[in-house]
């Protein structure tokens, strides 16, 4: 069982930033869409960014405009970076790909905005 490992959760004051990271196996990150997903306390875990192969990007409405997700290939990583963070973005952060691979689910990054 493969699974991705996420990293850089935190606690962060709305308006700051984080930055989180996925480590994945080449072959996941060469052949797949890649996303971002999270899940609030007593909520459904929701796509919020995805990247394709050849490095279109989509995102769900409420982030457009503060998060960026970005790939690095030589590192096998998928990042996140997130700014102007709001109370509403508090939630555990997962990586998986778009399909949602029930055996690529890892542990998740819990992020917290909070004043």
């Amino acid at each position: 069982q493969v699974q991705l490992v996420e990293s850089g959760g935190g606690l962060v004051q709305p308006g700051g930033s984080l930055r989180l990271s996925c480590q994945a196996p080449e072959s996941i990150l060469r052949f797949n869409v890649l996303g971002w997903y999270r899940q609030a306390p007593g909520k459904q875990r929701e796509l919020v960014a995805y990247s394709t192969r050849g490095g279109s990007t989509n995102y769900v409405d409420s982030v457009k405009g503060r998060f960026t997700i970005s790939r690095d290939g030589a590192k096998n990583t998928v990042y996140l970076q997130m700014n102007n963070l709001k109370p509403k973005d508090t939630a555990v952060y997962y990586c998986n790909t778009y399909n949602q691979d029930p055996t690529y689910w890892g542990q998740g990054t819990q992020d917290t905005v909070s004043s």
